[in-house]
């Protein structure tokens, strides 16, 4: 269990008008015209565990304490029965202590990280697969009428990626509902603050469901089990491994969502259809995200 004092769970929902998370850049668009728009900040965060350097991520910069804790718990380097007794981040330093009151010692295991499909700098280590194989995960419903309006939420929701683009997100739902909504550079990144968030506040993800923007893929399949929560989906497609991990583990695993189209290739009898097509909307235009196309 945690020692470190427990708080209210907050909402956490994105904050472009957070003018450290934006900086403003100008250039000349296709006519020649001057242009100014905003772009996301990159910067270094390095997470230490305990005296030991762990990795240096590079990340828009909020929730750094979230960040840290998912990081190391979706790695397995932190366990969720773990007394954690601090977390201390220095903004000038750029960096993150995550303290436990047992020892610890990872350089064995930071030898053998495996390079990752999560935007060039996700990473996981050989003992994942085994971590995620003991893991029940309950047989949670999915509801259409949930996946519907937790999509209109997400894609009216201001944020980040409205803003400035170039950025994905992650987004924690009970039933149709955001109740935790994290961006960064990385889809990896996204989800470890919220890993660490449901950490920190003791939420229960059994009835749960993991939305991301990025694609499907064995890591996100991964994290997602590693946290408990039964039902992942995503507006981009799959890779092969990931449906093989969700079918193995049993974790729902719906993709392609956009307007009223999904497709769903692992806990497809958990689905209820409760939805009436003719009362939904396609997709804005405006919520479309590169390469979509071709489900990127």
């Amino acid at each position: 269990m945690m020692k470190i004092d427990k708080t209210p769970v907050p909402l956490i929902v994105p904050n472009p008008d957070d003018p450290r998370l934006t900086e403003r850049v100008t250039g000349i668009d296709q006519t020649g015209a001057k242009v100014e728009i905003k772009v996301p900040m990159e910067r270094p965060l390095t997470l230490y565990l305990n005296a030991q350097e762990i990795v240096t991520m590079m990340t828009i910069g909020d929730y750094p304490e979230y960040l840290a804790l998912g990081y190391l718990l979706n790695q397995n380097m932190l366990k969720y029965d773990d007394v954690v007794t601090e977390v201390e981040y220095d903004d000038d330093l750029q960096v993150v202590v995550v303290r436990t009151e047992h020892h610890t010692n990872f350089e064995a295991k930071l030898k053998k990280r495996t390079q990752t499909s999560g935007c060039a700098q996700g990473t996981a280590f050989g003992d994942l697969l085994e971590a995620v194989e003991s893991v029940a995960l309950p047989k949670t419903q999915l509801r259409t009428s949930w996946l519907y309006q937790m999509t209109q939420a997400v894609n009216t929701m201001p944020s980040l990626y409205l803003e400035a683009g170039a950025i994905h997100g992650c987004v924690l739902c009970k039933e149709g509902a955001p109740v935790c909504y994290t961006e960064d550079v990385g889809r990896h990144n996204a989800v470890d603050k919220i890993a660490g968030w449901i950490y920190r506040h003791g939420v229960d993800p059994a009835d749960k469901i993991l939305y991301t923007t990025g694609r499907l893929t064995s890591e996100m399949v991964i994290k997602t089990v590693r946290m408990g929560i039964p039902i992942l989906v995503s507006r981009s497609g799959f890779t092969a491994w990931g449906v093989d991990l969700a079918r193995q583990v049993g974790l729902t695993l719906v993709g392609r969502t956009r307007g009223k189209r999904f497709i769903a290739l692992s806990g497809e009898e958990r689905i209820v259809y409760d939805q009436n097509l003719d009362y939904v909307e396609e997709e804005s235009t405006r919520h479309k995200r590169k390469g979509e196309g071709r489900d990127d």
